[in-house]
């Protein structure tokens, strides 16, 4: 589960605030359990418990069904993310594009595989050559088990403006048949020829539908990603803080007409599972995937 710092989350914050909730979930992340065990293990009436248990299910952290009798308790999630609001670098100018899932001008993937619109999947899933179905061009998320997309954005900087900074983001995740949240997969982003980096995702969630995903997406399909932000300085390449390769902004050829951006999950890599990339209308977060430069 992602959190952000908006009132979007708040019944996640507000179901956290509470000892007793914390220990629910202590107790529920060893095993399934009815609310007169949680009730004996925390020595609490069981109507209090149930009062605790349902405010877990609507922060969705818990999930409970009925076994005869009895309503059993179990964890949704195993992992819960809170993004911050990015910093903004003031002393800079900016320019941004935003591309499009579907817009991708080359491509090599392998199934599992698979691409949808807002309203249908594109052809038959694990079908790689609906790739190059021009209804692509609509697709709002696309996944891949290995192989790569690669995409094309104008570079609107002029030879007198300067590059001090870009910014890459966008939601993504593994890709699984399904779905699975413990599935890593090394995703590696290429811009323009330079290798900047290689992120390992920690799964492909369908714990929770995401906010975006369309009505007729099914439950258990990937739901939504994570946003992931590569930022290049001018002393290396980082994601949300952490240095991810030594490549430097005067690495990249600041003037060059294009940028390409490749995603690729290699078949030499370590953990060979998969991408998920979720556009406007899918997922978490409606965006699609966005360059920023920061100029002087």
């Amino acid at each position: 589960m992602q959190l952000d710092i908006t009132n979007d989350s708040l019944a996640v914050y507000e179901a956290l605030a509470s000892d007793v909730r914390l220990k629910i979930i202590q107790l529920l992340s060893t095993k399934k359990m009815n609310n007169k065990e949680l009730a004996a293990d925390l020595g609490l009436s069981t109507a209090i418990v149930t009062m605790h248990i349902r405010k877990l299910e609507e922060a969705k952290i818990i999930k409970t069904e009925r076994v005869g009798q009895q309503k059993i308790s179990s964890l949704r999630v195993d992992k819960i993310e809170v993004i911050f609001p990015k910093k903004i670098f003031n002393a800079f100018d900016i320019k941004e594009n935003s591309i499009p899932i579907g817009h991708y001008t080359n491509y090599s993937v392998e199934p599992t595989c698979g691409l949808a619109t807002l309203r249908n999947f594109i052809g038959p899933v694990d079908e790689p050559k609906y790739f190059m179905d021009p209804s692509r061009m609509n697709a709002r998320i696309l996944w891949f088990t290995k192989g790569f997309v690669e995409y094309q954005s104008p570079n609107f900087l002029s030879n007198s403006e300067k590059l001090e900074m870009m910014e890459i983001s966008m939601e993504l995740s593994s890709e699984f048949p399904f779905a699975n949240d413990n599935w890593p997969s090394d995703i590696t982003f290429t811009l323009n020829g330079i290798e900047l980096g290689t992120w390992t995702s920690p799964g492909d969630f369908a714990d929770i539908r995401g906010k975006y995903t369309p009505d007729w997406y099914p439950d258990n399909l990937n739901q939504y990603g994570i946003l992931k932000t590569i930022r290049i300085m001018n002393h290396g390449t980082y994601m949300e803080g952490d240095p991810v390769s030594d490549v430097k902004i005067s690495d990249i050829p600041a003037h060059e007409d294009t940028w390409h951006l490749k995603i690729e999950v290699k078949e030499t890599a370590k953990n060979v599972g998969g991408c998920t990339l979720f556009g406007k209308g899918f997922g978490n977060y409606d965006q699609d995937i966005k360059i920023k430069t920061f100029y002087s």
